[in-house]
């Protein structure tokens, strides 16, 4: 898109959210209002239509909001190149593992109406957990033999991943997540969070109970909790107790036919090669198999808590900045501060992980982690096909950059965008 065309969205846009600021992103501001400098955060122009222009992504959409209004909103390239469809401020994006975030609001919501205390086993909620078994060690002398865990999963290790579960790319327990038919939120499913999730205790866990943390399927189980004790779908408990209350319009796990054209066209890379469209059928890498039109072909049954959601950048700010503001957004209160505060520590003191991780987002522990310029106690996450958001508590800001490219060739600009952020400050 010419940067006039772009300019032309920008300004458009900024009149819809200044028409209707609850449903629709937060409000807009200039940069020097809240302290950021126009002319420094041209630099993220610069930086995406460079990318753009060199095949590296097909487009993208940048945001920045600081003091809860909006300082820059930008698009660039295409969401679709093949069909020339130029990217909007109101493109829809997979987000992927950006849902865990809101899994586990959704979960500490729960746990604020008094249904369970995080260290209580899940399985007095899901009874199939109870007995789990769990691989020995690679090197023991009979590392196939599952043995009985030593330990529960809690509710608390579901957060920190710290249960024993992982995901398909595991080579000890992938073969066998594919072979049940477990499924992580990036593919057709025809089951239900039930079905699957129970499936999933049949299956040993990769290590006992909150000896380690490994990544992996712990938020979808987590999404049957919700399903459990609400006595509602996932679906209906994000759209009716935070999607709506929160005015996130366009947030769902399948898109309405309606808005189908708005979803961005997912793209791939090798190393420093152009980028080539992704085809439309299932990707295999390995024992993990995923697809990209899973949010608008196929059954809509399965709502992964883990990685189902596609969202926008003007709604996924609104949650953000709900989390900034200590659990409130506009009047309407989804958490306690001092939820928040529990939410966003770094667990992790005790272990031997390259972060800070606290419940749904990782955390920026201490000046060891700053590698690159920011704050202390920043939180966020990312998502499986290049997305990812940020939250400075001490800034006031929230950065958020969609793109959709898988693979992505080793390419940087997410955390490049991060630091033209930071930049930016001026005040």
């Amino acid at each position: 898109m010419k940067k006039a065309d772009r300019l032309f969205v920008y300004i458009s846009f900024l009149l819809l959210l200044t028409v209707s600021v609850f449903g629709d992103g937060l409000p807009m501001t200039e940069p020097g209002a809240v302290g950021l400098s126009t002319e420094r955060l041209s630099r993220i122009d610069k930086v995406m239509e460079a990318h753009v222009a060199q095949q590296k992504i097909a487009g993208g959409v940048t945001l920045l909001a600081r003091h809860g209004k909006i300082a820059h909103l930008g698009t660039y390239g295409m969401m679709d190149v093949e069909a020339g469809k130029p990217m909007t401020p109101d493109t829809i994006f997979r987000i992927a593992s950006m849902t865990k975030p809101i899994t586990s609001v959704a979960v500490m919501m729960l746990y604020e109406e008094g249904h369970f205390r995080l260290n209580e086993p899940v399985s007095k909620f899901i009874p199939a957990f109870k007995e789990m078994l769990v691989l020995p060690p690679e090197d023991a002398e009979d590392s196939a033999q599952p043995v009985p865990a030593t330990r529960q999963i809690t509710i608390w290790n579901l957060l920190t991943h710290t249960a024993g579960l992982t995901y398909h790319w595991n080579d000890r327990l992938g073969p066998k997540y594919a072979d049940a038919g477990i499924t992580h939120g990036l593919l057709q499913d025809e089951s239900t969070l039930a079905e699957k999730m129970n499936m999933l205790a049949t299956i040993p866990l990769l290590h006992q109970p909150d000896a380690e943390f490994e990544y992996g399927l712990s938020i979808d189980v987590l999404g049957y909790l919700v399903e459990v004790v609400s006595e509602m779908s996932l679906d209906t408990f994000f759209s009716e107790r935070i999607f709506k209350p929160l005015g996130m319009n366009d947030t769902h796990f399948f898109i309405p036919e309606a808005k189908r054209e708005r979803i961005a066209t997912v793209y791939e890379r090798t190393k420093d090669g152009p980028i080539t469209r992704k085809p439309p059928e299932p990707t295999v890498e390995g024992s993990l198999t995923y697809s990209t039109d899973y949010p608008y072909n196929g059954p809509r049954t399965y709502f992964s808590g883990g990685g189902g959601l596609v969202s926008t950048a003007p709604d996924y700010v609104r949650f953000a900045q709900m989390m900034l503001n200590g659990g409130e957004l506009d009047g309407v209160r989804l958490l306690s501060r001092k939820t928040v505060e529990l939410m966003t520590l770094d667990h992790f003191a005790d272990r031997d992980i390259d972060f800070g991780l606290g419940l749904g987002f990782s955390v920026v522990r201490d000046a060891s982690d700053l590698k690159e310029v920011g704050s202390i106690g920043t939180f966020g996450w990312g998502g499986f096909f290049y997305t990812n958001f940020f939250i400075d508590p001490q800034e006031r800001m929230v950065g958020i950059f969609l793109c959709q490219l898988h693979p992505s060739g080793g390419l940087d600009i997410g955390e490049r965008i991060r630091i033209l952020c930071y930049q930016a400050i001026a005040d």
